[in-house]
């Protein structure tokens, strides 16, 4: 997944989500934990308080005493964590478990109704925090009478404990649901978007020709954008439609006027007056092959999307037939080397324009020989034309494959042979290139998609 991708956007976006919500979760039921576990020991204080109470009684000397104390071992051992503590509100004694030392509890002033339980949070030895569970009782006549307060408390540090032992144990499950959780969006996050992937596949066979339109097969929610697509695909067609139908309205309005021009040179040339008349049948040569250019042009825009599987190897044939009969090429050696079965998506009038113009052009510059070779390499159909003229340098290419650019300017021509198919290569996806022949003249390479 690249940088700015939309799918790593909303697998990070959920992944965020899903963290931040284990989170919250994680620390919620590790409250939850220790509320639990607070309210089990304030359960077993409540136990041992009432052990405590019932064990109360007065001593010889009117002071309460306790006849026996909770059996919990750690009540013997000294600041064990665990407390209990009698005070006497009469004569004021106070009486505690050996755990406690020397040490005394800090009741609250708030003075708890007789018999009501109450729980508090009090300092403890050593600064400790400690959750107490105090009763106040009330004594009968038979001991004494009077009232005491009797409280049991636990450090809370016990409480903290089992809270982080819980979270130790709690972690990896929580970092197990996550990494499930995640693994769950990111497939949530691939399906989501495979309609785009599908959109984005249909367009690819719109390019290709493969398909016209992409169609009404996709998710409600996709559909407006495909809907979009198609017009917009809907108004190029009748755009590129109306372009062709200018192109040939212009081509039909200036074929008279040029007929009537190469008429006129011809007549001028019969005159004797050669010069003018070459001039008139230059210029109109240059006219025609302008209009031609911006017809194969406006003709390309809808075959480039969804040109025919054509055959290499006929229209190769057709075209060095043509040359065959023409005064130059009549002179020349054709060689022509096109693997059998070699296709290539592309309008065989098309190919033909692009063969024609570049056989013609080597067999305008040949002295012996032009060879035409046809190849598949890879995923690229790669068609050679070369000859065994003077070829072209390297540093002048640029000025060949540019629109009129000729090298030679006493040679009959408008120099657009090259620029045409450049222009006809790239609408079907292709490649031009210009460099030396193995001939020793001018190599032109023709790279174009497979159909397949």
């Amino acid at each position: 997944m690249r940088q700015g991708s939309l799918r790593l956007r909303l697998l990070a976006a959920g992944a965020a989500s899903i963290l931040v919500a284990l989170a919250i979760a994680g620390f919620g039921l590790l409250l939850l934990f220790e509320r639990h576990v607070e309210r089990r020991m304030a359960a077993e204080l409540g136990s041992h308080l009432n052990q405590l109470v019932s064990s109360l009684a007065r001593t010889a000397d009117g002071t309460p005493g306790v006849g026996v104390p909770p059996a919990e071992p750690r009540f013997l051992q000294p600041l064990s964590g665990l407390y209990w503590q009698i005070a006497d509100d009469v004569t004021n004694t106070v009486l505690r478990s050996r755990s406690l030392w020397d040490a005394t509890l800090p009741l609250p002033p708030d003075v708890p109704a007789a018999g009501e339980v109450h729980q508090h949070t009090i300092p403890g030895p050593g600064g400790a925090s400690l959750l107490a569970v105090e009763r106040r009782i009330s004594l009968p006549a038979s001991v004494g009478g009077g009232t005491i307060r009797a409280v049991v408390a636990i450090d809370r540090a016990e409480v903290h404990a089992a809270g982080l032992a819980f979270a130790s144990d709690l972690l990896p499950s929580l970092a197990l649901l996550a990494a499930v959780l995640i693994a769950a969006a990111w497939i949530q996050v691939s399906v989501g978007l495979r309609p785009l992937d599908a959109v984005r596949r249909r367009l690819a066979k719109v390019r290709s020709g493969e398909a016209d339109r992409l169609g009404a097969a996709f998710p409600a929610e996709v559909r407006p954008l495909v809907a979009e697509v198609d017009h917009l695909l809907d108004e190029q067609e009748k755009a590129v439609a109306q372009a062709r139908a200018r192109a040939a309205d212009l081509a039909h309005g200036l074929k008279t006027p040029l007929t009537v021009l190469s008429a006129d040179a011809k007549e001028l040339r019969t005159r004797g007056n050669t010069r003018l008349a070459d001039e008139i049948e230059t210029v109109t040569a240059g006219m025609r092959r302008h209009v031609e250019r911006e017809l194969v042009r406006a003709r390309t825009g809808l075959r480039a999307r969804s040109g025919p599987v054509q055959p290499v190897r006929s229209v190769v044939e057709q075209v060095i037939g043509v040359l065959r009969r023409s005064p130059q090429g009549n002179k020349l050696s054709w060689e022509f080397d096109v693997t059998d079965g070699l296709r290539v998506r592309i309008d065989a009038q098309d190919l033909a324009e692009i063969l024609g113009n570049l056989a013609e052009n080597a067999a305008g510059w040949a002295t012996s020989s032009v060879r035409i070779k046809g190849r598949q390499e890879g995923n690229t159909v790669v068609l050679r034309v070369e000859d065994d003229g003077p070829g072209v340098p390297e540093d002048q290419i640029d000025t060949v494959l540019a629109r009129g650019g000729r090298l030679d300017q006493t040679r009959p021509g408008t120099g657009l042979g090259l620029a045409i198919v450049g222009d006809l290569v790239e609408a079907f996806g292709g490649s031009f290139t210009l460099g030396r022949s193995s001939l020793g003249g001018l190599l032109a390479e023709v790279r174009l998609p497979n159909p397949t």
